[in-house]
């Protein structure tokens, strides 16, 4: 018997994709999924001839070996996804819906493909990717109220913001279990009225967010800031969080949010949202990866933080790439 299996990243965009998806198309399936920062699921995946793969918000350059397994094996592939991909596959068992500009998530991409079939989870999705400008515009299309956007607004900023640790534990709920919830909710208005779990999440960012915002920058400069944050579990769940926060208060600047390990840092840079270019060319000379308006590095040496700053400080943000 032929296996479906849906593949998504913990974060809004990644949740809410799978359950638009889902919720159009029900069925038994296998969910794959983690936190924020784990992004080569697909190595925990075996199909093969007949079975269905189902990717959301996954970066295909981090999963392109395991893409290109699953393919071998005979499984047919279904690929959303928004961050940089280099040079994608061409296979018949491969849909590829893969669309890089910055004013794009993953959830957008599948609200598309269904025509809006589910538009209020593709808002919530979009809201808790930082995109507010194009969920309002989307919202107001779609004939939602103001009331209704700022709900959606807030339980995307939610369901990201749950999506940050580095362990399970860190969070208050496991993304997997947090995805069955949702998946219970047709309108996720309805999430917002019924579940605890919401105000539960609500209440550890304001506490984490307290305690953060007082963070200051190790560098600033006229075009952006670089704060570092303890090694603790509540600055890994306020990482993005924080950085989102910084990027939407000053969207004419630049901010990078660093949490210090043992071994080095974990980084969140934001390009300026007036400016929303040169995150992912940034990151990648330092093993990073995301996309123009938003990306990361899993780890930074300790030694690199020197070299990251100055690269950060020289940037050249608008740009398709960062200055070298």
């Amino acid at each position: 018997m032929a296996t479906r299996f849906d593949v998504c990243n913990g974060d809004a965009d990644g949740l809410c994709a799978a359950v638009q998806w889902r919720l159009h198309r029900p069925g038994t399936v296998r969910l794959v999924t983690g936190l924020k920062r784990d992004i080569a699921l697909l190595g925990g995946v075996s199909a093969g001839r007949g079975d269905e793969v189902n990717v959301f918000d996954l970066s295909m350059l981090r999963n392109r070996a395991d893409l290109l397994r699953l393919l071998g094996e005979g499984a047919r592939v279904r690929y959303f996804d928004h961050h940089a991909a280099g040079e994608v596959p061409r296979h018949p068992q491969l849909e590829a819906h893969i669309d890089e500009a910055s004013a794009v998530c993953t959830s957008l991409l599948v609200d598309r493909h269904l025509g809006g079939a589910c538009r209020a989870w593709a808002l919530v999705g979009i809201y808790g990717d930082n995109m507010a400008a194009v969920a309002d515009q989307l919202a107001l299309d779609g004939g939602f109220e103001p009331g209704d956007g700022a709900g959606l607004h807030r339980l995307g900023m939610l369901i990201n913001y749950n999506a940050y640790g580095e362990h399970e534990r860190d969070v208050r709920i496991p993304p997997r279990l947090l995805y069955a919830l949702m998946l219970r909710y047709r309108d996720p208005r309805d999430m917002l009225a019924h579940e605890s779990i919401v105000d539960e999440i609500d209440a550890v960012r304001q506490a984490d967010l307290r305690r953060a915002v007082g963070t200051a920058p190790i560098w600033q400069g006229e075009e952006g800031s670089v704060r570092v944050l303890p090694d603790a579990p509540w600055s890994r769940r306020v990482q993005g969080c924080l950085a989102n926060e910084l990027a939407s208060s000053e969207p004419g600047l630049a901010h990078a949010v660093l949490v210090a390990r043992e071994e080095g840092y974990v980084v969140s840079v934001r390009a300026p949202q007036a400016r929303p270019h040169g995150a992912h060319a940034l990151c990648s000379r330092f093993g990073g990866a995301g996309r123009a308006r938003a990306a990361g590095i899993d780890s930074l040496p300790l030694g690199e933080l020197p070299r990251f700053v100055a690269a950060f400080a020289a940037a050249s943000w608008g740009r398709s790439a960062a200055a070298p």
